[in-house]
């Protein structure tokens, strides 16, 4: 694709700007809506992150690299798989031998999407303040205590839309619940971010994903 992976477009010396980062997040929703409800088989992508998004000339996200993918036959919600996916966008359920649903790619898309909020990646060991480490424990942190301007430091344009960036935030937060029952399906998350379902509170999604991102082991 000829704006190459989102990971080039978000880490890169230029900070994209916030309403393309907001159609980007949109379009990824809407394709794993797709994948997870209106195939004729439901398709569990199993690795997204900003590597498997690539742009076109228009900067519309598409979804690619399915090597990881699990096909759901019809009378099919969950299977048993090994772990698959990447380092930080894998969703608890895969290190509890839980039975595996579409849930795991909205655990992963609500961390993909507070990267696209941030522009900053899932994990930064040379961040300022130990604090800032793991993005969606601070992400939660600057949520619960009104502090998002601090996701954006040189952001303004973002921060001129603080109360539509809060709301991104908390759609993300439902996102990456640990107990996958709590998570939203991508179709509500698709329709949050789009604005025709409201945004409820989300409760704090749990201290969890932290002890899997710093262990070695994984």
């Amino acid at each position: 694709m000829s704006n190459g992976t989102l990971a080039s477009f978000l880490f890169g010396d230029t900070r994209p700007n916030w309403c393309q980062r907001r159609q980007i997040a949109l379009g990824i929703a809407r394709g794993l809506l797709y994948l997870h409800e209106e195939c004729s088989n439901q398709i569990v992508h199993c690795d997204i992150k900003p590597q498997n998004i690539l742009l076109d000339d228009s900067f519309t996200a598409r979804i690619s690299d399915f090597g990881l993918a699990k096909l759901l036959r019809l009378d099919q919600t969950r299977t048993i798989t090994g772990i698959r996916g990447t380092k930080g966008y894998v969703a608890p359920e895969w290190f509890k031998n839980l039975p595996i649903t579409a849930k795991v790619d909205v655990y992963s898309f609500g961390i993909l999407l507070l990267e696209i909020i941030c522009c900053r990646k899932k994990f930064d060991e040379e961040a300022e303040d130990a604090v800032q480490i793991i993005l969606a424990d601070w992400a939660y942190d600057c949520y619960k205590h009104k502090k998002l301007h601090l996701l954006l430091e040189k952001n303004d344009e973002a921060i001129e839309d603080i109360k539509m960036m809060e709301k991104y935030v908390m759609i993300a937060m439902w996102c990456i619940q640990e107990n996958p029952s709590l998570r939203t399906t991508m179709k509500k998350t698709f329709q949050m971010l789009e604005g025709t379902v409201e945004v409820s509170k989300p409760p704090d999604p749990s201290a969890y994903r932290s002890s899997i991102l710093l262990d070695p082991a994984h």
